[in-house]
């Protein structure tokens, strides 16, 4: 008889679990059902802002496959509208409700892979439940943006400046509206440093939008049910449409309400094979609670890379191979307009907190080679440990062309590299992509040089 296996999530982590599963064991050895309570499966939710802006312009380009798909050439049952709504270890079942039917019921399983992703922050705020304050995490949530912007809404209010707030100010300022970012922070994009994250704030003033930052939303107004504005510490800001950029944790509750250990960030705690401590029950992707390479501590990332990878790992083995998630090193990239960010490795604050000690350089260079034309300026910046040398982690913020360079830095952080060693390496150079030295050459010798002057 064939084993059975459920997954509860059909996006990256949850269908890569399935399909690398299925391609291992056929369906008369291992039947497949995924629930997902949205519409859509295995979709770029990182897409979402680049749709909403208008670069995308069918919402069906941003799915990889649907559900039909995974039926027809996966022979898996992926079933979208369908919610788990509890898990029962012990008798291993989970509770589904069919939300298109308003019914409920008892799926079985012999393997369970947990997968239910991320969720946004809503803080206690007054008024948080007005129509027309928006989170945006799925498909179905960058669609009811889409719905809000029918009406020709003049004003929009971001609240939070992470990644999520800042594509989305950059998306409704390209759809033609008064942006306000609100951020109680002293800079945007909490994730850079400071004097990094000034570079992003400057961006974001050239594209029009305006900056309200180290000011608290502290209630949000509007009649009708329907918000009017949003309340600050120093004022109130008129708002058509507020979008919730503060941020997400994961969305785990459900594993906890099942006695499925959690760890200290809130996410799923897993081996490296991705199985949780209970036996049968596999998680993966953004409820999952992850290890930092570099601070060595566990953190909660959520990032489609990861769960693509964590998800493949989990059906490698559900389909009886071995697999292992090496960990992460916190690299992320994105465009806020005509500036390009991305980090990897540890920040200042991230730094300290793991207990280490580390001194920073900082370049400013250019993208090409200072006479060819379409150079960009760009920032760099990195942290090495006091001692060793070591990379502990950099940032760029610049013009077109700089920010993939991040990459480099990212395999130097995961091969636990010196900014020594760093200096020597064989980058290539033409003057359409980089000056004879590159920048991330710059700022490692500039490391090195640093640290021979402080021994």
């Amino acid at each position: 008889m064939a084993e059975r296996l459920v997954v509860i999530g059909g996006d990256a982590a949850g269908m890569s679990a399935a399909s690398q599963a299925r391609r291992r064991r056929p369906a008369n050895e291992l039947q497949i059902v995924a629930f997902e309570r949205g519409r859509f499966t295995s979709y770029a939710a990182c897409g979402i802002p680049y749709m909403v802006g208008g670069l995308v312009e069918d919402a069906q380009k941003l799915v990889a496959r649907t559900p039909q798909v995974f039926r027809d050439r996966f022979q898996i049952d992926a079933r979208t509208g369908h919610e788990v709504v509890a898990i029962d270890t012990g008798n291993r079942t989970v509770r589904v409700r069919d939300l298109s039917e308003e019914r409920e019921f008892d799926e079985p399983w012999d393997h369970l892979v947990v997968a239910t992703g991320a969720q946004p922050l809503r803080p206690s705020i007054p008024g948080i439940e007005l129509e027309g304050i928006l989170g945006v995490q799925t498909l179905d949530d960058g669609l009811a943006v889409e719905r809000a912007l029918e009406g020709r809404p003049e004003s929009a209010v971001v609240v939070g400046g992470g990644y999520i707030g800042l594509e989305m100010a950059e998306a409704l300022v390209m759809r033609g509206l008064r942006v306000t970012l609100v951020e109680m922070a002293p800079q945007p994009m909490r994730t850079l440093d400071p004097d990094m994250g000034a570079l992003v704030a400057d961006g974001l003033r050239k594209a029009g939008v305006e900056l309200r930052l180290e000011e608290p939303v502290e209630a949000f107004e509007g009649q009708g049910g329907r918000v009017e504005a949003v309340v600050t510490s120093t004022g109130s800001l008129a708002a058509d449409v507020v979008i919730l950029g503060l941020g997400t944790r994961p969305r785990s509750d459900l594993a906890g309400e099942a006695e499925i250990p959690l760890g200290e960030t809130g996410g799923i705690i897993t081996d490296r094979r991705m199985r949780t401590p209970v036996d049968g029950v596999w998680a993966a992707g953004d409820c999952v609670e992850t290890f930092h390479r570099v601070s060595r501590r566990p953190v909660a990332i959520a990032l489609g890379t990861h769960a693509n990878k964590q998800g493949r790992v989990a059906g490698m083995n559900l389909g009886g191979e071995y697999a292992t998630f090496p960990g992460v090193v916190g690299t992320a990239i994105s465009k806020i307009c005509d500036v390009e960010v991305a980090r990897t490795g540890l920040n200042e604050r991230e730094a300290r907190e793991a207990g280490l000690e580390f001194e920073t350089v900082r370049v400013d260079s250019s993208t090409r080679a200072h006479y060819y034309p379409g150079a960009e300026k760009m920032t760099t910046k990195l942290l090495a440990e006091l001692g060793s040398g070591r990379l502990l982690g950099g940032q760029i913020v610049g013009g077109a062309g700089s920010a993939k360079r991040i990459d480099v830095l990212a395999a130097c952080l995961w091969n636990e590299m010196t900014v020594d060693e760093m200096q020597g390496m064989d980058l290539s150079y033409a003057p359409p992509f980089s000056p004879v030295w590159d920048p991330v050459l710059i700022t490692a010798r500039k490391a090195a040089e640093q640290r021979r002057g402080d021994e």
